[in-house]
Order: C-alpha cells, then structure tokens, then sequence
C-alpha cells in the first residue's frame, strides 16, 4: 500500500500546531490591547443632538453656571438635564426665531421634553452618584473635561473600572477646593499633593472604603 503522508507531513504537523497557538496568543493579545484603546470605551462619542447646543457659547462666552441647566447636580445621582422651561428663560426673548430652536418651541408647545441624547452613557451595573463627588470636590472638568470650550460635548474619558479606580486608590491627586468643582479650565496646583490631602482628611474620605465592590456595584 502506498504511503498517504510523506516525510515533510511530520514538519507541516507540528507547525500547524504551533500555528494554532501562535495566532491563539495573537487573538489574546489583540483583544487586550483592543479593550485598553479608546474603541470599546467610546471616548469621542459625540452624538447629534435635536437642538445644536454649544457649551463653548453658553458655559464659555457667556459664564453660565453649570449649574444653571443641570440643577440636580449637588443633591441627587443625576446631574439632570435642563427642562424646556429653562431654556425659554432666554430663547422666549432672544433668537426667537432661530430654525435650530425649533424643537425647543415644539417642546414648549407640547409639553414633551425635547429628546437629548446621552454622551456619557455609564453603565448599568456601575452606579455613579454626582453628588457625592460634588461634595466630596471632584469637579466637572476632571469627568466631563473643559466643556466651556466644546461646541459639541464629547465624552473625554473611558469611564472604565480601572479609570475609576485610579482616582478612588488616590483621591488627593484630583479634588479641588469648593470655589473652583464648577471651573472648567482648573488645573492641578504645584501643591496639588498637599492641597488634596488636606481635602481628603477635610471631607473624611475613608481611602481604604473606596476600593470596595459595593461602593460602585450595589
């Protein structure tokens, strides 16, 4: 009976073998490097919006308040997003007629809330409380980033576990004094290690705690 393998077939299996592996630990690599890139974590997520609204005009060239149009953020988990009622403030005397306000005047018309899409969109199985962090001194910037000088807001930072636990493992790295949580353009001092250690022990953050599960998966 002939031979069906010839010699060369005992080289072809073994690096079929090794290939296997081999593209096995690529696809292992690959998929870690892939969850570490900005792709699955959507940093730059800009969403079209129903009414073109420019952080850089109103929170930049205009100094409005965050806290103007998200109301909630120092007493509830949510920032809140500004009801229709809160834009008419303004928009029933000034550029009344403007096309790209359209549905902010449907909105007043109808009582249906005009239907903004979410930029930063945590998820589910994390909770977030803004509040807390409010009180606590993280401010806008170190989440959001310099929004004042965003025409189109975009999320700026993977809001992944481990880019959490950066700050909870060292929290006086980034809170800052309660005059400045709203300043968009804040930097961290020379002093920054001094001044947020003194804010740590002020606020009676307990560092150890923050690390825990259930402080973020309740």
């Amino acid at each position: 009976m002939a031979q069906i393998f010839g010699p060369s077939a005992n080289t072809l299996s073994r690096l079929s073998v090794y290939g296997a592996f081999g593209a096995l630990a690529l696809f292992v690599v690959g998929l870690a490097i892939y969850s570490r890139s900005p792709y699955p974590s959507f940093i730059h997520n800009s969403p079209d919006q129903p009414v073109p609204f420019s952080h850089q005009l109103h929170a930049g060239g205009l100094k409005i308040d965050c806290r103007y149009c998200h109301s909630a953020v120092e007493t509830s988990s949510v920032a809140s997003l500004p009801p229709t009622q809160t834009c008419m403030t303004c928009h029933s005397q000034v550029k009344i007629d403007s096309p790209a306000l359209a549905p902010v005047r449907q909105s007043w018309e109808s009582g249906a809330p005009v239907p903004w899409n979410r930029v930063n969109d945590l998820a589910d199985f994390a909770y977030f409380n803004h509040s807390i962090h409010i009180a606590k001194g993280v401010g806008c910037s170190t989440c959001h980033g310099n929004v004042a000088d965003m025409a189109k807001v975009e999320q700026v930072v993977p809001l992944t576990m481990g880019w959490c636990l950066q700050c909870h493992r060292a929290p006086e790295q980034y809170l800052r004094p309660p005059e400045v949580i709203y300043d968009t353009t804040w930097q961290p001092p020379p002093n920054q290690a001094e001044q947020g250690a003194a804010l740590v022990k002020q606020h009676g953050i307990k560092v150890d705690r923050l690390t825990n599960c259930s402080i973020c998966h309740r």
